[in-house]
């Protein structure tokens, strides 16, 4: 574990430092449970009550989630995605698809002309993922796989600040994803995201924003419909 002995006279900060580092770091990744609190005590060389604070202080920050009986666990991996994620996760499902559009529409162009083919065998096995729980009507693998696939195509962009800014909405992404299946019963009413798949190995920018302008008017007219 990468924490050294507290030194300085701020003791409290310097621990909050030590964490903070490691969760961007990724030696505490993401959904990960942190060390139980006197392995942290021993490693840091402080008391309980230091590590306790520095804790508090992460938890409030949202980058760490106290879960009862449990313990600690990693939710997110640095201010700005614990800001997103405080605030996507109070938001309607409209509001979630308009923010949603703005970044997909040109992601989806980027990532046609920046994809490796690593990250189109990413896109291509969740596409290929999200037909199988759709045609087997299996709602929570479909929802999964339907997350993974926009995903994959946000990483497609290379570009770490869209990455991290879409990576804050994932539990409002799972929250609308689910709203929308249930609304979507054969899912036959959201076209484009294999049309996206195929643009993106096409390398076509044009008919990617053009597919992702599809599946996104046909979520915001399900719901629109379902108000």
């Amino acid at each position: 574990m990468g924490l050294s002995a507290v030194r300085t006279g701020r003791v409290c900060d310097e621990i909050v430092t030590q964490f903070e580092q490691l969760i961007e770091s990724g030696e505490w990744p993401l959904g990960s449970k942190i060390p139980p609190e006197p392995e942290l005590v021993a490693a840091l060389g402080v008391g309980r009550n230091s590590v306790r604070e520095a804790v508090r202080a992460l938890e409030h920050a949202g980058l760490l989630e106290p879960r009862r009986g449990d313990g600690t666990y990693v939710r997110a991996t640095n201010g700005l995605r614990a800001a997103i994620l405080r605030r996507a996760r109070r938001s309607a499902a409209l509001d979630v698809l308009a923010v949603r559009t703005s970044l997909e529409r040109d992601a989806a162009a980027v990532a046609a002309l920046r994809r490796t083919d690593v990250d189109l065998a990413a896109i291509q096995a969740a596409a290929d993922a999200r037909r199988v729980a759709s045609d087997g009507g299996d709602r929570a693998a479909f929802v999964s796989a339907d997350l993974a696939f926009h995903l994959a195509v946000i990483a497609a962009t290379g570009n770490p600040v869209l990455i991290d800014l879409y990576a804050g909405l994932t539990e409002a992404l799972q929250r609308t994803v689910a709203e929308i299946a249930e609304l979507d019963h054969d899912r036959a009413a959201i076209p484009g995201h294999d049309e996206l798949a195929a643009a993106i190995a096409a390398s076509d920018p044009a008919a990617a924003r053009a597919a992702a302008d599809s599946y996104l008017a046909a979520a915001r007219r399900l719901v629109e419909g379902s108000r």
